[in-house]
């Protein structure tokens, strides 16, 4: 599966480059960063129950960053960095509901075979 696998490895390379900025406004703004233990997330064997969890976790997360881009509108440089983010999760939330779609119409089977 090297082109799921690559797709989601440039995700994952981008995630960390919006924690790195987000770091740094914080920092530049005076904040605290802190590293807490985060929930743990399930481990899938599906691929479409992993595309669905994905999809859900974009949508909750665009909600949470919709009203904290919004509160940040009279800091345009912490504005800009989280516009950027939201519209980058908001491409990967359409590109799961695109492959869901996709599996829908052509068969999980030929789908997992464009994915080699």
């Amino acid at each position: 599966f090297s082109k799921l696998g690559e797709k989601y490895a440039e995700h994952a390379a981008e995630e960390r480059g919006y924690v790195d900025k987000c770091i740094d406004r914080i920092l530049d703004l005076g904040g605290e960063v802190k590293n807490e233990a985060k929930k743990e997330a399930p481990v899938y064997t599906d691929v479409i129950e992993w595309i669905k969890y994905d999809l859900q976790v974009s949508k909750d997360g665009l909600a949470w960053l919709k009203d904290l881009t919004e509160e940040a509108r009279d800091d345009y440089t912490t504005y800009d960095i989280l516009k950027e983010y939201y519209q980058d999760e908001e491409e990967d939330m359409y590109w799961a509901e695109q492959q869901l779609e996709l599996i829908e119409k052509i068969g999980l089977q030929n789908w997992l075979n464009h994915q080699i």
